[in-house]
């Protein structure tokens, strides 16, 4: 299993390394290498989005915990990724997205917030929060990864980590988004087929898709008593973070600035929900079968004696694809590694921009008139892969709490001032700043009040609350300008 191991890692550094060196040549100036030089057709731009929606967080963490916590309730949030967090979120945000922020020359969200709103001020409050709230982002997906290395291969947590590093940086920093966008591709392609290998061969264990499915259900009941299950509100603002959530997070939304046209976006969005429904039912209904697989004594368990649900699907996969499966556990490896590895080299792209885009004081050197961002970008991106790589060694906090924070703290800034600023002339600056400031606040607040076994709800809390105060503080305050609105909403 270790040389078959081996084998696919080294396959997959020498691609990703060759992506990156030809993205390299193509990758000239800052909107290259940000955006790709807004040049990708609807199957790229699709799966790159849909790679950066799922990492080994859905796999180890989520598939984990909400898998044996909610049973097949589970799947309820796969549902709501792949319709509202994928499709929906082409139909309703791409075309505004891309008309906008080419209508205001901007290429971040604290770049579109500060042209949208005419406030100089707004773009590093807004790539402050997104450099500090991604790290620990980052990092759960670096921890996540790591404990699959170490279950699946035997190598240690740190040697994993720094794997992680190799690969997320040799291709992306390198190769910027054009980069990261056609190994995204390849990548979701071998987390599609993944993802059907591996729920085909679990079920199979489990004497087929219907049988394994009532075992399931019949196990979840013997294994979770009825006070112990989680009420109708906590799937409900599972299913609206991990969904609606989506709308708000600024590496997600990239993706609308890049696409080639407004004509790719149909396509784009029929695309993503398939490959985001494929990705959710294999994960979450991997969870839920592993109550076939383990009983309250077998399952994994912590130094507390507490369910270590970050263990379980590694466990379940590593006790089930023994002997002549070992090829496909490779596989699933692979899988789970194209997940985080898409994920990261977004988190790191778009939290170094909020440094060399948004934060850098002057891209152009006055003597010589060559643009310094590039470098700064690519400079940053190593930082930040580094930074991340410590946050991970260390083990800070679980790694779906963190991401929980973290995907709560940044959409719910970002998610009403940027969705209502598309839609809306009325909003004004103020209201943007009371949305920003109100989301991360009262996210953080929640979070500690609340627990960290409430996260789902307080971050649905934090998103929904700016929808609120947006429009009221918009109310009472003047709008921009008319010609500002003229430009932004052009054509739109």
């Amino acid at each position: 299993m270790i040389r078959i191991g081996i084998v696919f890692l080294a396959v997959f550094l020498a691609l990703m390394t060759g992506i990156g060196i030809w993205g390299m040549k193509k990758t000239k100036t800052l909107g290259d290498f940000f955006l790709g030089g807004r040049t990708l057709g609807p199957w790229v731009s699709a799966v790159a989005y849909g790679t950066s929606y799922f990492s080994a967080v859905i796999f180890i963490g989520f598939a984990g915990t909400q898998g044996w916590q909610f049973g097949l309730n589970s799947l309820w949030i796969a549902l709501g990724n792949a319709l509202i967090g994928a499709g929906a979120a082409w139909i309703v945000l791409a075309r505004r997205t891309r008309r906008m922020t080419q209508n205001l020359d901007s290429m971040t969200m604290p770049e579109f917030l500060q042209e949208r709103y005419g406030a100089k001020h707004l773009k590093p409050v807004a790539a402050s929060i997104i450099f500090f709230f991604l790290l620990p982002y980052s990092a759960s997906v670096f921890k996540g990864l790591g404990h699959l290395f170490e279950a699946v291969f035997g190598i240690p947590y740190d040697i994993a980590l720094l794997i992680m590093i190799a690969f997320t940086g040799i291709y992306l920093i390198l190769g910027g988004y054009f980069a990261i966008a056609i190994t995204d591709f390849i990548q979701g392609i071998i987390m599609f087929a993944g993802a059907a290998v591996m729920i085909l061969v679990i079920s199979g264990k489990g004497g087929g898709i219907f049988e394994i499915t009532a075992k399931a259900a019949e196990a979840y009941n013997i294994h979770i008593p009825p006070e112990a299950r989680p009420s109708v509100l906590t799937i409900a603002s599972l299913v609206f973070m991990t969904s609606f959530g989506t709308w708000g997070l600024p590496q997600m939304t990239q993706k609308f600035y890049a696409i080639k046209s407004e004509g790719v976006i149909s396509k784009a969005a029929v695309v993503t929900t398939v490959f985001a429904l494929m990705i959710g039912l294999a994960a979450y209904l991997t969870g839920a079968f592993s109550h076939v697989f383990f009983d309250l004594d077998t399952v994994p368990k912590t130094a507390s004696g507490g369910v270590a649900y970050d263990t379980i699907i590694p466990s379940l996969l590593t006790g089930q694809l023994t002997g002549n499966l070992q090829l496909l556990l490779a596989l699933i490896l692979l899988l789970v590694l194209s997940a985080s590895m898409s994920t990261l080299s977004s988190l790191v792209l778009v939290s170094s921009s909020a440094v060399a885009i948004d934060l850098y004081p002057s891209r152009v050197e006055a003597k010589t008139g060559k643009d310094r961002s590039v470098a700064m970008m690519r400079f940053l991106s190593a930082v930040f892969i580094v930074i991340s790589y410590f946050i991970s060694r260390f083990q800070i906090s679980f790694i779906v709490y963190l991401m929980s924070l973290s995907w709560g703290v940044v959409s719910g800034a970002f998610a009403a001032p940027y969705i209502l600023g598309l839609y809306s002339k009325r909003v004004t600056k103020q209201g943007a700043y009371a949305g920003l400031l109100t989301g991360m606040a009262v996210m953080i607040i929640l979070f500690f009040v609340l627990g960290s076994r409430r996260s789902p709800l307080a971050a649905s809390i934090a998103i929904l609350v700016p929808f609120l105060v947006v429009p009221l503080v918009s109310a009472f305050t003047r709008p921009p300008e008319k010609e500002l609105l003229d430009r932004a909403f052009q054509g739109v």
